[in-house]
């Protein structure tokens, strides 16, 4: 038999979210955004749930190439671009849409030879100081790439660093979309500037033209923990879940796991859950990060080991041997664990926990 933990995608969460962000921007058009594998879903999994989505949006050529194959016709775009010039011969097979950020992608571009011209989105950098021309240099790119015939349309896009008001406030926008409305005027081409956080915070100033759905249409928050996944009404697309293999009787002043990380100060009973940082758990999450034991809410004990973690049983007199514990996502009888919730607890974030989940974890679709 197969140790107890798997994943599981749920499609109709995806349909779900990927609905919700078209409610959100009724007038745009979404990129779904299946990058890093569809945040660890599984592109091919995940796609059953966002055939919806008007576009895709990802990184890597390979996945591109997935997408293709699973008979995906319509826009798929580059968010970082192509990295070498003979990317530029792929793109023009698939028929793939790609951002331009740097000087070198329009050199490339320049000596391409092609038959079919390609639709790039020219990136600004309005702040986020990652990748992107500056408002100083924008018009001069984008008056490049229109002399160029080996490109037909150009899109304008740009990224928020603080669209969702964890830093900045409310208003964490303001300064980035000034910049971009500044650097933009007058210029011709489709728009994509909201992010999942721009999207459900802010929809009536940047959902134009396109809105790129990463997070959400994972039922991740972007702006936890001031608002959770039923505030925004996002379904959780993936459960990781395991059992209880072991249960041990502690008595107060022994101890859990390595370094003796916690000490029990009454008598408690201790569940040993087949899950840890090898399977992607974090290992730095604390005493007291959340857990599901057959659809009650519990806790972790001690330190993550490479295979197990421990959690209280005290409390659940029914629960043992066997006991199903969910680490994040939908549990039995109704229960909901966001990992959000998770993830705030172990001092990260829920986009690394789904995309952590480790290889040998099996994934299906629920």
């Amino acid at each position: 038999m197969p140790r107890p933990i798997e994943a599981l995608v749920h499609t109709d969460a995806l349909a779900h979210n990927l609905a919700r962000a078209h409610a959100q921007a009724p007038n745009a058009r979404v990129w779904a955004v299946v990058k890093a594998n569809a945040y660890g879903h599984g592109i091919e999994r995940a796609f059953e749930g966002l055939r919806a989505a008007d576009g895709f949006a990802l990184l890597d050529l390979a996945e591109a190439e997935r997408l293709r194959a699973l008979d995906w016709r319509g826009p798929i775009l580059l968010l970082e671009g192509v990295f070498e010039p003979r990317d530029l011969e792929l793109c023009s097979r698939l028929k793939l849409w790609h951002a331009v950020h740097c000087e070198q992608q329009i050199d490339w571009l320049a000596m391409h030879k092609t038959h079919e011209p390609h639709r790039v989105f020219l990136k600004l950098n309005s702040g986020m100081n990652r990748l992107g021309f500056t408002p100083a240099a924008f018009r001069a790119a984008y008056a490049r790439l229109d002399a160029l015939p080996q490109v037909d349309e150009i899109g304008l896009m740009t990224h928020f660093s603080d669209a969702d008001g964890l830093r900045r406030g409310a208003d964490g926008i303001a300064h980035q979309l000034a910049a971009y409305e500044a650097a933009t005027d007058g210029l011709a081409g489709e728009r994509t500037i909201a992010n999942s956080a721009a999207t459900l915070r802010h929809p009536a100033r940047t959902a134009n033209d396109w809105v790129r759905a990463g997070i959400m249409v994972y039922g991740g928050v972007p702006d936890f923990p001031e608002h959770d996944a039923a505030h925004w009404d996002l379904k959780p697309a993936m459960t990781l879940r395991s059992k209880v293999i072991g249960v041990q009787q502690l008595q107060p002043g022994d101890t859990v796991g390595y370094g003796s990380a916690w000490t029990a100060e009454r008598a408690t009973r201790v569940g040993i859950v087949a899950c840890g940082y090898a399977d992607g758990y974090p290992r730095h999450a604390p005493t007291g990060t959340p857990v599901l034991v057959d659809g009650a809410r519990s806790r972790t004990l001690g330190r993550v080991s490479m295979d197990m973690l421990a959690v209280d049983l005290s409390d659940l007199p029914a629960s043992g041997f066997g006991s199903e514990v969910t680490l994040w996502g939908e549990g039995p009888h109704g229960a909901r664990l966001p990992i959000d919730e998770v993830a705030h607890a172990a001092g990260t974030i829920g986009y690394e926990l789904m995309c952590a989940v480790a290889p040998r974890v099996p994934i299906r679709s629920a």
